[in-house]
């Protein structure tokens, strides 16, 4: 399916999310503008459809942890226009292969919407702040499924990936099938501030090697752990699960990997205060064999052709 159009890509991440869009439009408080600035075939593109759509991309690439800066807002406008072109475009044809969105369906992505408000008053006073009304939403809603249904229908559903691909995929880039050496360890942690006085660090080394004492008794790491522990894993006797190198500060990483299973450290100061670490199990660097990988390859790169076909 080929529409003349530029950035699909945009538009097909705007298809997907049907609800997210409709929150965002109502999330906008300003007057409408009826001020044209696009028509496609015939369609009108209003400024009030091009500052909706800026506060759902600004809001989205925030959530991305990128800030525009003034440099940048031109180009994102630019791409605003075209993805608003692009879904356009992409509504149009679907009007044209005769693709309905049952009344069902559509009255089930609006109680999802009004679920993520606290009452039915308060879905109604943002639309009216919005300018909208729940027609209008189910309207925006409708196009958004119709849209999904269009790609799903005439790309997603015809892109087909063979196991030759697959295994070609595997074969070329080793290294993203590699799973790093992993260490489950538990901790017991007395916390103390780094910008603390030798007062309070001399208590907080007394604490831990009292604990210390207790371990070299013979008495279970978990359940001091649980009692003692000033750490947030304390009410699963100190566990913190699988991690691989990297993922701790340096010091307690490095511990933790020189133990042995059902080992304990002696005392280890980090930056978060002293630490005792018992190592649970480990596990040394494995590559996922094809087989296992073999599905969730095939998803993404059939996705990687859809992305493709839709995109110019």
């Amino acid at each position: 399916m080929k529409i003349k159009s530029g950035r699909w890509f945009w538009a097909l991440v705007a298809a997907s999310a049907v609800v997210s869009i409709a929150l965002l439009a109502l999330a906008s408080e300003k007057q409408p503008s009826e001020a044209k600035i696009a028509l496609v075939n015939g369609s009108v593109i209003t400024q009030e459809d091009f500052d909706r759509e800026m506060i759902r991309v600004q809001r989205q690439l925030l959530n991305m942890g990128k800030h525009l800066n003034d440099s940048q807002m031109p180009k994102i406008k630019k791409e605003v226009l075209e993805n608003l072109i692009n879904r356009e475009l992409l509504y149009q044809e679907t009007q044209q292969k005769g693709i309905k969105i049952d009344e069902a369906t559509i009255n089930e992505q609006v109680m999802t919407l009004k679920k993520r408000f606290p009452s039915e008053a308060e879905f109604k006073s943002a639309l009216t702040k919005a300018n909208l009304s729940e027609d209008a939403v189910k309207h925006q809603i409708a196009r958004g499924l119709a849209i999904e249904q269009l790609i799903d229908t005439y790309v997603t559903k015809k892109a087909t990936v063979s196991d030759q691909e697959i295994k070609a995929f595997y074969e070329k880039h080793p290294g993203l099938f590699k799973q790093p050496e992993q260490v489950r360890a538990s901790h017991i942690l007395i916390k103390v501030d780094p910008q603390a006085d030798e007062g309070k660090r001399a208590e907080a080394q007394k604490k831990i090697k009292e604990i210390q004492e207790k371990l070299k008794k013979g008495e279970d790491f978990a359940t001091l752990a649980k009692a003692l522990s000033e750490g947030p894993s304390k009410a699963k006797g100190g566990d913190l699960g699988y991690f691989s190198r990297g993922q701790m500060v340096k010091s307690f990483e490095e511990a933790a990997f020189a133990l042995s299973p059902n080992e304990v450290s002696d005392i280890v100061e980090t930056k978060f205060g002293y630490h005792l670490i018992k190592v649970i199990e480990k596990r040394p660097e494995t590559t996922t064999a094809f087989e296992d990988a073999k599905d969730k390859l095939g998803q993404y790169l059939k996705q990687q052709k859809v992305q493709k076909e839709v995109s110019i």
